[in-house]
């Protein structure tokens, strides 16, 4: 594949702002004139929304933990194949919320699946396309919850504090040994963390983020 683009993904924990800031990003990336798609995962194809739709809102659904994990997998091939790789292909910036750590972080770490196998099984569903940047929203499982106060649980969210502690403790693992990802103070105001988010982009890709004002 000719990757001309830049692949970016916003990652973190229940709670932490990755919608809100994917929002604030696509707005910037516009006011400075750049080529970008957005789109969630699982989700941005019909495949993707559909398993959205079973893993988060079916909670009458028993599902094993290694089916959550193919499920996932089943929907990120198709983000890849119809999304992600098109938008590289045409030099644009793609922006993903959540990628592959999220399948680490949940189900290879959280589910108990094996961080390795995750990431032998995620490889395969990508074909081996991996993001330029992961930005981490990196914030502690308290003020996670006190930020979800008076929001609709879905299937993850309900599985409690403890799973979700798991989870904040994966992201921090799993970006500490990646080169490629940055972990980002996630308190805050949307404004102050956007202003942190915006500069690791500037300093870690100054192409296309390095030039740009604002």
């Amino acid at each position: 594949m000719s990757q001309t683009g830049r692949f970016v993904v916003l990652e973190g924990g229940e709670g932490v702002g990755k919608s809100t800031h994917a929002l604030l990003l696509t707005e910037w990336f516009t006011s400075l004139g750049l080529s970008f798609t957005c789109a969630r995962e699982p989700g941005g194809t019909r495949l993707g929304e559909a398993v959205r739709e079973v893993l988060l809102h079916h909670r009458d659904l028993d599902i094993p933990a290694e089916s959550e994990l193919l499920l996932m997998l089943a929907a990120r091939a198709a983000f890849v194949r119809d999304v992600v790789r098109p938008a590289l292909e045409r030099g644009e910036i793609m922006l993903a919320d959540r990628f592959e750590y999220s399948t680490f972080v949940y189900q290879g770490i959280g589910r108990g699946l094996g961080l390795e196998r995750a990431r032998e099984l995620n490889a395969f569903a990508t074909g081996g396309v991996r993001p330029d940047l992961v930005v981490v929203l990196d914030l502690s499982p308290e003020r996670a919850a006190a930020r979800r106060v008076g929001r609709r649980e879905d299937r993850i969210e309900g599985e409690g504090q403890a799973f979700l502690a798991r989870i904040h403790e994966g992201y921090r693992t799993v970006a500490a040994r990646d080169d490629h990802a940055v972990l980002v103070d996630a308190d805050g105001t949307p404004e102050e963390v956007q202003t942190r988010i915006r500069q690791i982009l500037k300093d870690r890709l100054p192409e296309p983020f390095g030039s740009t004002e604002g």
